[in-house]
């Protein structure tokens, strides 16, 4: 492999993971059927374990891996992805 920048054969080729969050959603089914009675009566009635569950509870993110190979030219320092 020779690099784009200088010509060079002296190429190391590797692979990167990026770690990205993702949101989760509700859909709008979600919102239409359940939310909008469900919400109201959650915090009226059980306002104390909500508010822990609020705290304490599951976070709304995802891990996402991505795996991208890069090259890097040894001589001139420059990157690129395969």
């Amino acid at each position: 492999m020779k690099c784009p920048k200088c010509g060079s054969e002296n190429v190391t080729v590797s692979v990167v993971n990026e770690v990205k969050l993702k949101n989760k959603h509700k859909g709008v089914l979600y919102y239409l059927f359940v939310w909008w009675w469900w919400a109201p009566i959650k915090w009226l009635v059980f306002t104390v374990p909500a508010l822990l569950i609020a705290i304490f509870g599951h976070k709304k993110q995802k891990a996402v891996n991505i795996q991208k190979t890069v090259c890097c030219c040894q001589n001139c320092g420059h990157t690129w992805n395969k």
